[in-house]
Formats: structure tokens, sequence, C-alpha cells
């Protein structure tokens, strides 16, 4: 069964641009995954008030066969095969992947929740999102 879960790419951390290039190639390469769409590039201000730079951040639409979970782990693999450190909470880093959406469906887990809670304070995500076609 195919599920469409949006999904946010961020990196502030060496070659943005290519990180995030990174990362549109391995959800692509996903079994049971493609990118139906990428919303535009914004650059974007850090959260959270740790002092670092500015962001680079996009929205995939991906049509994939991989459950919630399953998804997840896959995102955090691809996020360490970019080096991504979790030294900082919402510190600088080269790769950041959040499942925004996943279909229509609530996930209220430690590990997991969807739709992601920060989804209503990030008003890029909101518009990419939107660039995306996405139904509110």
């Amino acid at each position: 069964m195919h599920h469409l879960a949006y999904i946010a790419l961020g990196a502030n951390l060496g070659d943005r641009n290519q990180y995030l290039a990174f990362a549109r190639d391995a959800l692509s390469a996903l079994t049971g995954s493609r990118v139906l769409a990428e919303s535009s590039v914004e650059e974007t201000a850090p959260v959270g008030g740790v002092p670092q730079g500015a962001f680079l951040n996009q929205m995939v639409a991906l049509e994939t066969e991989l459950s919630p979970h399953e998804l997840l782990a896959q995102l955090q693999r691809i996020e360490n095969e970019a080096g991504r450190e979790r030294t900082i909470h919402w510190g600088p880093r080269t790769l950041d992947l959040d499942i925004v959406r996943y279909d229509d469906i609530y996930v209220d887990e430690p590990d997991l929740v969807i739709p992601h809670p920060q989804l209503a304070n990030r008003d890029w995500w909101q518009r990419e999102l939107a660039e995306l076609g996405a139904k509110e």
C-alpha cells in the first residue's frame, strides 16, 4: 500500500545545498518509495536559541510503502550517513530530516509524533506544504 509522507529537509553546516541534494537522492532510493514533488529551497533563521548559522530548508512529498516507524529509521540512517552528530538539542547539523505529515494519521509516541509537533510554529513548513499542494 502506498502512503504519502511530507518530509522536511534542513541543513546548516558545510555545503548545505549538497546535503539537501544528498537527502533527496537518498529518499528517492528508499525501497518502495519515490519523491513525487519538491518545494523551493529557502533560507531560514535557526530556532531553539542555540547560536548557529542559517538553515537551508526544503519539503518533499514522498510516496512510500514504508510504515511511519520504518520511515523514521531510514531518515535517521540517512542523517547519519550525512555525518549528523546529535550532541546539542536543536544545535547545528549537516542534515535534519523530519516526518511532518504521513497520510492523515496521528501518532503520539515517545519516539514519533505525527503530524510533527512543531508544524504550527514553523511558517516555512506551512509555505512549503502549500507549495506542494498539501491539503489541510
